[in-house]
């Protein structure tokens, strides 16, 4: 048993370690769900048909895409440093994304599930030198195991939000338990250090939210010139990344504007791809006519609403629409990022549970480089105001990038935090991993 521990996590060793001839009936459900690639079910067990790359390996962890997202430039800054580069995360997206994204080299594979045994044969495969763990995806295990094997462990990014650290304060001894393992805790704000702090957290620095300097996502220019031909002079206003229930808003405030802006074109990527389907029974129900990417389709000039059930292509949308609302922000999730869309030049409307990126909205709000909306009639309002003055809508997407700027720098003085414990892995010794 590891020492120092309490008697949760002692509980929640031997549960896991209960539940290990169990995993697979677990991975049978989640492939049938479609969070699963059927081929690579064997990293979920620790296993890996990749062989561990030789010298000093750098293993950065993070929940989803999110996480994934802003930490590619990272990943590329410590490979370029001449390091190795594991890469772990837990959804199917996520692995779609790091295909896309990742700098060559660096590997990608699934989390493992949290199990002694299959942590274990995790560490033993891969053998990582450094830990970094992305913003709050804390696995017990993981983070005991690591500490165990004496392997350093860094929260880069980290964050807690409201809700998790009224969570966690119900039981202080098990988070301060796995904050007192990492050697350092880098935190986006100084909100966010302090709640760290009263988390038992020994070791905090702020070094900002990554996330502000992440590039602008790229965008396949053939499908980009393809879309762009489709969709020629019309008027365009894009949702992003929306949850259930918003695409009802854009849906009726395209019904709203289309008499008053003729050709009008609403796109809308939803957060869950597979959603895409019910988006468009949405736009049958409402009168009026929808195409599903998914199929291969591109907007016709009868279209009026079009659903980009795809993944990876938000690049794409960001440069056709001068208008975006960025999703879960009506919806009870704490809204999306807005920063790319508004690197790529677009103005942001958001709802007001914008908590994941509370920072970042805060900023724009207050510098009017992006505008709160609570409800369609707010929503029609809006959006209307800005197609007409493009001069007003250039105002909001400067305002807006200076703030997006202005909060940059994360990515610097987190690689400044790190330095230390990458000069130590280029002093150390490396006989084990020939």
């Amino acid at each position: 048993m590891a020492e120092g521990l309490p008697l949760t996590l002692h509980a929640y060793r031997l549960l896991t370690a209960a539940a290990t001839p169990f995993a697979p009936a677990l991975m049978s459900h989640r492939l049938k769900q479609g969070k699963e690639i059927p081929a690579r079910l064997n990293e979920r067990y620790g296993e890996s048909n990749i062989a561990r790359p030789p010298g000093p390996l750098v293993w950065v962890h993070g929940a989803s895409v999110g996480e994934l997202m802003s930490v590619i430039p990272l990943i590329a800054r410590v490979g370029q440093n001449g390091f190795a580069v594991l890469c772990t995360s837990g959804t199917v997206t996520s692995a779609n994304l790091a295909e896309q994204r990742l700098p060559n080299g660096a590997i990608h594979q699934f989390v493992i599930l949290d199990t002694p045994r299959f942590v274990n044969r995790f560490f033993d495969h891969w053998r990582p030198d450094l830990a970094l763990f992305v913003e709050s995806d804390l696995w017990p295990n993981l983070i005991v195991t690591s500490a165990e094997r004496g392997i350093p462990l860094v929260l880069i990014n980290g964050r807690v939000s409201e809700r998790s650290f009224k969570r966690w304060r119900r039981v202080p001894a098990t988070i301060g338990a796995l904050l007192r393992r990492f050697d350092l805790c880098l935190a986006q704000s100084s909100a966010h250090a302090e709640r760290y702090r009263e988390l038992g957290a020994p070791r905090i620095v702020t070094t900002g939210n990554l996330k502000f300097d992440v590039p602008e996502p790229p965008a396949d220019p053939d499908k980009l010139a393809q879309l762009r031909s489709a969709i020629g002079d019309r008027t365009v206003v894009a949702g992003a990344s929306t949850h259930a229930g918003e695409e009802a808003m854009l849906i009726e405030t395209h019904r709203r504007l289309r008499d008053s802006f003729p050709g009008l074109l609403t796109i809308i990527a939803p957060r869950h791809p597979e959603r895409g389907a019910g988006i468009l029974d949405l736009a049958k129900a409402a009168n009026l006519q929808a195409a599903l990417r998914s199929r291969g389709e591109l907007p016709s000039v009868h279209t009026d609403i079009y659903v980009a059930d795809t993944l990876g292509e938000l690049g794409l949308i960001y440069r056709l629409a001068p208008i975006v609302f960025v999703g879960g922000s009506l919806a009870s999730h704490g809204g999306q990022n807005p920063i790319e869309p508004i690197k790529l030049g677009a103005a942001i409307l958001h709802g007001p549970n914008v908590w994941n990126f509370a920072e970042a909205y805060a900023a724009l709000d207050q510098a009017h480089g992006a505008e709160k909306v609570d409800d369609v009639e707010q929503f029609t309002r809006r959006a209307g105001a800005w197609l007409k003055d493009a001069r007003a809508r250039a105002a909001v997407v400067a305002a807006g990038r200076a703030s997006i700027a202005a909060l940059g720098g994360g990515l610097e003085r987190t690689l400044a935090a790190l330095e230390p414990h990458l000069t130590k892995l280029r002093r150390k010794p490396h006989e084990r991993h020939a």
